[in-house]
């Protein structure tokens, strides 16, 4: 018994406590996650709620083994330091079962959370923890098993001591009654000096133990030290009824026995000894050597714990390759090095892997397929506006044509008119020649369509990087999209923040390709309202980068779409759209120029911005 309570009791009460404070936590922490239904039904109107409901999931089980486990712990510690480490051997046993509760109670608590929350969020439909903080595999094997493992060491240490209690009890208590029996057989006392004769003779087991001897009616006529007042009143009214065994206090890990002797009147006395039958050296080494266990078992699970997380960060690290990177993933394999669920994991992996790589094959074929088509098609589309450019500065040649026949004409007739003089001679070749520089610029115009064409319509494999001027890519923008912007009564604004000349280094078709796409995405998102403007850019930033931007004020994209923009092949156009172009231009500008796209759009518009390196 302590504090007016038997140690049972105790326990009992201690669990009650336990129990009460895991549920009366986990509802404070858990109330919110009750409404979850009504969230699911309208995500976007109780979004913020969704996020935190999220959030306890993926990290309230770790929580809750910390709390549960580490403040038990704590409060043992503080319940030490406050009676300075002067504890009783059965206190020190309470609180070590009340530790072992607390640890299987919330052990087995965890468990059930566990799943429960693990099936809200597969209702909650949650594929990320970007908003939790992430726990390493290995600490997370450390914090499941390792409350199991001080459980085992502490029931291991209880059962030790108290059958090193037991047998000790045993083994002292018959060491003093054979004492008793050897010194006082056969032998006749008359007095009590007698009898104290013979203590004095007993050699004691430890230098802490006491002897004492009762008279008939329980007194204590003599004893070698001090005894507690329970002691003596057990040894006077109980010990005869429990086999001549006295016990100290409740938690006193203290001991006796009593031996009775007749003298030679007739009066009955009894010969005793108190031992302490808790060896503080032996539980010492016990739990030195259960301490060393558990350090042993801890390294060693660490070990395991890192490799079984080496591992699985290994098949991790190539599923985001797939993921991130899968352009360029050729089906790399990984090693099997077990023979177990993990091994099962990393073939089922290099199955995945293969397939993957094999679909990847295809698909970039399909794509590389899909991609000429797209160009074949929007080079059909450029060749009717191309045509309809060429209309004029051909119809303006046959125009010149004709001036310069009149002019020929005039010229012949004029030779050897005494009325025409030198003075005619020069007006003549003078118009002739005006209609000559028209021809020229017309017929430079033209080569110029000509030139935008031909690099429109050679095929990717054809391709070659070179040194091209700014002014020259805006230029075959702008003569390409002339007849498309025409049609569509957009005027596209040129501004050149940087000088003309500027090189940039790449396939100039390619990025005329890029912009051009951009650009009738732009007259697109106006949905046939005329008189508006597009902007071309083209400045430096502060990390020396060419930004060439097209700017339009439409209604802009949607999150979805911005989403998905260059990584999937999607599309605003419903069935007239396949979504290539965009992906298209993406990977071109990231594979020909080792550039980036970035896009901005709200409603009052969106701008696309080239970012390219200069050399």
């Amino acid at each position: 018994m302590s504090g007016g309570l038997y140690y049972y009791q105790q326990i009992l009460v201690a669990s009650a406590c336990i129990v009460f404070l895991v549920f009366a936590v986990l509802f404070f922490i858990l109330k919110d996650i009750d409404n979850y239904p009504i969230y699911i039904k309208n995500q976007k109107k109780y979004e913020k709620q969704i996020k935190h409901i999220k959030h306890i999931c993926l990290s309230l089980s770790d929580r809750m083994l910390i709390f549960f486990i580490v403040i038990p712990l704590l409060l043992c510690i503080l319940v030490l330091s406050g009676q300075k480490f002067y504890l009783s051997s059965t206190d020190f046993k309470l609180i070590l079962v009340i530790f072992i509760l607390s640890t299987l109670t919330i052990s087995l608590v965890n468990i059930y959370i566990r799943k429960e929350l693990s099936n809200i969020l597969i209702e909650l439909k949650n594929t990320s923890f970007s908003d939790t903080k992430r726990t390493n595999i290995s600490t997370k094997l450390l914090l499941q098993i390792l409350p199991v493992i001080a459980v085992c060491i502490v029931f291991t240490y209880l059962a030790i001591s108290t059958i090193y209690e037991k047998n000790n009890a045993n083994t002292l208590s018959n060491y003093y009654t054979n004492q008793f029996k050897n010194s006082t057989n056969e032998k006749t006392f008359y007095t009590n000096e007698d009898l104290i004769n013979v203590l004095n003779k007993i050699s004691l087991h430890d230098n802490t133990d006491l002897l004492f001897i009762m008279d008939n009616s329980f007194n204590f006529t003599y004893q070698t030290g001090e005894l507690s007042d329970f002691f003596k009143s057990y040894a006077a009214k109980l010990s005869i009824s429990h086999n001549n065994k006295v016990f100290d206090y409740y938690g006193v890990s203290k001991q006796g026995i009593i031996f009775p002797i007749t003298l030679n009147n007739g009066e009955t006395y009894y010969l005793g000894a108190s031992y302490i039958i808790y060896s503080n050296e032996t539980v010492s080494y016990i739990v030195y050597i259960l301490l060393g266990l558990a350090v042993l078992c801890s390294i060693i699970l660490r070990a395991y714990a890192r490799e079984l997380s080496k591992n699985i960060e290994n098949v991790n690290k190539s599923l985001k390759k797939i993921a991130n990177d899968n352009q360029n993933f050729s089906g790399e394999k990984l090693y099997v090095t077990s023979v177990d669920e993990i091994g099962d994991l990393i073939v089922s992996f290099n199955k995945i892997s293969d397939i993957t790589a094999e679909h990847l094959n295809k698909i970039k074929n399909n794509q590389d397929m899909l991609m000429e088509r797209e160009r074949l098609a929007s080079l059909g589309q450029l060749i009717g506006g191309i045509a309809h450019n060429l209309k004029t500065p051909i119809m303006s040649i046959a125009g010149a044509d004709e001036g310069i026949s009149d002019l020929v004409k005039e010229l012949d007739a004029s030779i050897g008119n005494p009325v025409v003089n030198d003075d005619d001679f020069h007006a003549i070749a003078k118009d002739m020649n005006d209609w000559i520089e028209k021809i020229k610029s017309y017929t430079s115009y033209m080569s110029d369509i000509l030139t935008a064409v031909k690099g429109q319509a050679v095929t990717f494999s054809d391709q070659e990087n070179e040194n091209f001027t700014v002014s020259e890519l805006f230029k075959r923008v702008d003569i390409l999209m002339k007849h498309e912007l025409k049609q569509a009564i957009v005027y596209l604004i040129i501004s050149l923040k940087i000088p003309e000349n500027t090189l940039i280094y790449g396939n100039v078709n390619s990025l005329v390709q890029v912009i051009n796409n951009m650009i009738s995405n732009s007259i697109q998102a106006y949905g046939g309202k005329p008189d508006q403007k597009i902007e071309l850019i083209a400045e430096k930033d502060l990390d020396n980068h060419i930004i060439i931007s097209v700017k339009d004020y439409g209604p802009g994209l949607p999150n979805v779409v911005k989403e998905k923009l260059f990584n999937e092949m999607v599309t605003t156009k419903g069935k007239n759209g396949t979504g290539l172009g965009l992906y298209m231009s993406y990977s071109t500008i990231k594979a020909h120029f080792n550039g980036d796209i970035k896009v901005e759009t709200s409603k009052c518009g969106t701008t696309f911005n080239i970012i390219l390196p200069l050399r």
